[in-house]
């Protein structure tokens, strides 16, 4: 019985070290794929090359307590380079002076208008509000705090010209508070672990989820698959895989790139992990289906890879609790294993594994993101914080969700911003 016990341990472990490894140069391997298909070529272009037409395009900001920011994100989404364009702001109900600051920008410039909602309905019936009064067919969604890059939009709008098969295309959002650890994290993080899955992904044929801060959508293909969802926690995810369910392409695009703000505060953090793991959990329940289904097997392989994710998290908080309290037990009660943070034996290929994506991801992104590699030396400490964070927000995520009321509406909380110079 102790040697099968021992035995089980042994393979946990090894899972808890194994995966991450497997994982990481997994996502190495498909990011450079993607450089050399995709990115090679055209690395070095501010815009891309001439297409027959430009089709006209409709920028949607929907907000809730964005007073602060409204003006900024406004601002610079009326600053697009970009032959046709108008600007819809969606007033989600806010309590601050949201609306009034809205109206203000609306009166200087006619590209700009702005829809107000008489209460709080959840940022999903802000972007189908929008979607129904937009003028044109391609949606350009962000969000209120987000500073479009002026030449943002020709990179997303080429794919739609290029392919009808093409619902959405998801930017490349990059962090602009950097005056703390968590910021300077964060940094390192948007590169090394959202950009270059989101590159793997692609090239490996579906992607988890578009940027909720930065995605070009096609209007008709929205409508198809029924608008965002109003219960889901992250209507991002959801979107996507409503659209990818129905046979429709999404790509990611490197280079149409938006300046957004991030948690600076562990709290904030927190909430946020929580909310990203609440919603992943909903889109795997909601989609689990799709395993019994070969006509969708393409999305077999993010199926797989959510569950197995999953596992690990409970493995890994397993791992470090036994860890623990080995510390303050007497010797043999728990089954040995070292610190799951350590810097001996496995920990170092990890470590040394950990760097070698980090510095491979922030050579993509530093075309479009200068001074990226300032940033690199703060990514040491990604596993020790951000591994705890995200690995306990999916532990407490899934029984969250399993609770909740089914349908209740996912509503807007202001969230973190950071801090701001």
């Amino acid at each position: 019985m102790t040697a099968t016990l021992d035995s089980a341990w042994q393979g946990l472990l090894a899972f808890v070290f194994y995966y991450p490894l497997f994982m990481s140069f997994l996502w190495m391997t498909g990011a450079a794929l993607f450089y050399w298909r995709f990115e090679r070529a055209e690395r070095s272009l501010d815009r891309p090359p001439p297409l027959p037409h430009w089709p006209p395009v409709t920028v949607l900001i929907p907000s809730y307590n964005e007073g602060e920011n409204a003006e900024e994100t406004v601002s610079h989404a009326l600053a697009l380079d970009y032959p046709e364009f108008e600007v819809v702001a969606i007033n989600d109900g806010s309590s601050d002076d949201t609306g009034a600051v809205l109206e203000r920008l609306a009166a200087r410039d006619p590209r700009l208008r702005v829809v107000h909602l008489a209460e709080n309905q959840g940022k999903a019936m802000g972007l189908q509000a929008g979607a129904l009064l937009a003028r044109h067919e391609i949606l350009v969604c962000i969000d209120g705090d987000a500073l479009l890059d002026p030449r943002a939009a020709h990179w997303l709008v080429r794919h739609f010209v290029e392919s009808p098969d093409v619902a959405a295309v998801t930017g490349n959002p990059r962090i602009r508070n950097r005056s703390t650890l968590l910021g300077r994290v964060q940094v390192g993080e948007f590169s090394s672990i959202v950009g270059i899955i989101k590159r793997a992904q692609r090239v490996f044929g579906r992607i988890f989820t578009v940027s909720g801060v930065i995605t070009a959508f096609r209007k008709s293909a929205v409508h198809q698959v029924g608008y965002w969802s109003a219960d889901m926690l992250t209507e991002d995810i959801d979107i996507t895989w409503k659209l990818q369910r129905a046979g429709w392409d999404v790509r990611f695009e490197p280079r149409a790139l938006t300046w957004i703000l991030m948690p600076e505060t562990l709290r904030g953090l927190w909430k946020q992990r929580l909310r990203w793991a609440m919603g992943g959990a909903q889109v795997l329940l909601k989609n689990i289906d799709a395993a019994l289904e070969p006509a969708q097997r393409s999305l077999w392989p993010l199926l797989v890879e959510m569950v197995v994710s999953v596992a690990w998290s409970y493995a890994m908080v397993l791992v470090t609790a036994t860890w623990l309290v080995g510390l303050v037990l007497p010797g043999g009660v728990l089954p040995a294993v070292g610190s799951p943070m350590g810097l001996q034996g496995s920990g170092v290929v990890l470590g040394a594994a950990c760097l070698a994506q980090f510095a491979f991801s922030t050579w993509l992104d530093s075309r479009y993101d200068r001074g990226l590699f300032r940033n690199l030396f703060w990514m040491i400490w990604y596993p020790f914080v951000f591994w705890v964070i995200n690995c306990a927000a999916t532990v407490v995520a899934y029984p969250k969700v399993v609770a909740r009321r089914r349908g209740s509406r996912a509503r807007w909380v202001s969230p973190d911003r950071g801090f701001r110079p």
